[in-house]
């Protein structure tokens, strides 16, 4: 059963990591009440969807490691604000996705407090044990790192205990173990509460591709195929939107089970190709993809961003440099998808790994106190030494922010850019590899996209199918069409273009 689609799929998303967005309290920790403060904000940015990530309680700052599947951190606030927070984001047209941690738990968790207590506790089969002996003799001691954990030696010591139990990403996040059916009973009542009792709008899946070990892999789809089940069965059109972050072959067969997955070979080639001025036949992989995600649903939803919480942010892959930053901006929202933009990638935040850096306060304003900006971390990054905060942004109309929100408008008014269901792109006859041009087609209003990836100016002619796009919907700088059609590129610079003036959809 493939999953329902949702009366109303959101046009442009944005992730929030809860803890560093806005505080409400002045307590230094952002919070729920924090983001109801600026969802004004987010509805003038253009958002139509959120991407809150955990606010579940845990022992960690990021909350990827949850002791209590049913509550709200208590640092973030209550059960109530979370309901005060949908209501009000819905008000606005916003709906609000939930982070849901279903791969592991924290050892802190009750569950994982009963299953230590020894083989013959009932809740020992909620997680994956094995002795030693049994560790080396299936080859399973170490692992090679991937893109989503590091970890090399996934077996872990309970003192006292004859056997390890296994934690991917970290001795402090064990891994759930679905072959116990009362597991799945539990994660069944947990889906049930946040989309019934809260009414909660879909959820954003972490590590979907490890639910089960490397050495039952092939068990993965079962799960979430009784997921997706369970979804349909208590709110049909919840949305789900999963991590899978490995190649596009790997990734499509979860679209079987769900909505949409995130593009992560999509995110580092724009990465490259902003950073090295250079097409990657970006266009053509694009439509290989499409074709493997529709083989398993031909609704399938591609979300797309430039980078997450656990990514280098963009605005430090390509070194602060605005009209890049501008660039990477225009490339992510003219390309098919539902794009997910990061909190603070609309102001040009920065930040590099460890992790904690990629995740910096949002700098609100350049107030000595300004009660609204968090400061639970002593920026590195994201300081107002290497950038301006939002006040000093929002009535420049040269800013990055003023060009988020101007790119995000013009994608939502244009009805061939605003398409995410059944991707509508189509190649241009190779340019020049410093370039590139595609079409965003549509049975009446097209566009085409150009975009210069070169720090020099670039003159191009257009072929002959695509010289009746002469009307200048969108630039991002003064580009010229001369009465030959040929075109006058400024250095990094994307010009949209449509046979007549669009129409704008609201």
């Amino acid at each position: 059963m493939l999953p329902a689609l949702p009366r109303f799929i959101p046009r442009v998303c944005y992730e929030i990591f809860v803890r560093s967005f806005c505080d409400s309290n002045n307590d230094g920790i952002g919070d729920l009440n924090g983001i109801i403060s600026k969802l004004d904000y987010l509805e003038d940015l253009g958002i139509e969807g959120i991407w809150l990530t955990p606010i579940h309680p845990a022992p960690s700052y990021h909350k990827y490691d949850p002791v209590d599947y049913l509550g709200v951190e208590q640092e973030f606030g209550t059960l109530d604000d979370l309901k005060r927070l949908l209501s009000e984001a819905h008000k606005r047209d916003i709906v609000v996705y939930l982070d849901l941690i279903v791969n592991h738990s924290s050892t802190y968790h009750p569950w994982f407090a009963e299953a230590s207590k020894g083989k013959d506790n009932p809740y020992r089969n909620f997680y994956w044990w094995l002795t030693p002996e049994k560790i080396e003799e299936l080859g399973l001691a170490e692992r090679q790192t991937s893109d989503d954990s590091d970890e090399v030696y996934p077996w872990h010591i309970v003192e006292g205990d004859p056997e390890k139990y296994y934690g991917l990403f970290w001795k402090g996040m064990p891994d759930l173990n679905y072959s116990s059916e009362p597991l799945k009973s539990e994660l069944e009542k947990i889906i049930t509460f946040w989309l019934d009792d809260v009414s909660i709008d879909g959820f954003r899946l972490d590590a979907a591709r490890h639910i089960y070990p490397i050495w039952e892999k092939e068990k993965n789809h079962d799960f979430w195929k009784f997921f997706n089940e369970v979804v349909q069965k208590v709110k049909p059109g919840a949305f789900t939107v999963a991590e899978v972050w490995a190649e596009t072959w790997e990734v499509a067969p979860y679209l079987e089970n769900l909505n949409a997955t995130f593009h992560f070979d999509l995110s580092f080639a724009l990465q490259r190709i902003v950073v090295q001025g250079r097409d990657e036949n970006i266009v053509q992989q694009l439509l290989h993809s499409y074709g493997q995600f529709r083989a398993y649903n031909p609704e399938f939803v591609d979300a797309i961003m430039l980078t997450n919480h656990d990514q280098d942010r963009i605005g430090s892959v390509v070194a602060n440099h605005h009209e890049k930053i501008k660039l990477a901006a225009c490339l992510l929202l003219t390309l098919p998808g539902q794009p997910y933009i990061y909190y603070g990638e609309e102001i040009g935040m920065l930040g590099t790994k460890p992790d904690p850096y990629i995740r910096e306060p949002f700098l609100w304003s350049d107030a000595d106190h300004d009660p609204k900006m968090t400061n639970w971390l002593h920026a590195e990054f994201s300081t107002l030494k290497t950038i301006l905060p939002f006040s000093k942004q929002k009535d420049d109309p040269d800013s990055i922010f003023s060009h988020y929100k101007n790119l995000i408008a013009v994608r939502k008014s244009t009805p061939a850019l605003a398409q995410i269901l059944y991707p509508n792109l189509e190649g241009i006859e190779s340019l020049d590899n410093e370039i590139i041009a595609y079409v965003r087609t549509h049975e009446t209003e097209p566009v085409m996209v150009i975009h210069n990836l070169n720090e020099n100016p670039k003159s191009i002619a257009l072929p002959d199918s695509k010289e009746d796009f002469r009307h200048v919907l969108f630039s991002t700088s003064t580009n010229a069409i001369e009465a030959t059609g040929n075109i006058e590129l400024s250095p990094f610079c994307t010009i949209i273009l449509s046979k007549t003036p669009v129409t704008p959809n609201e």
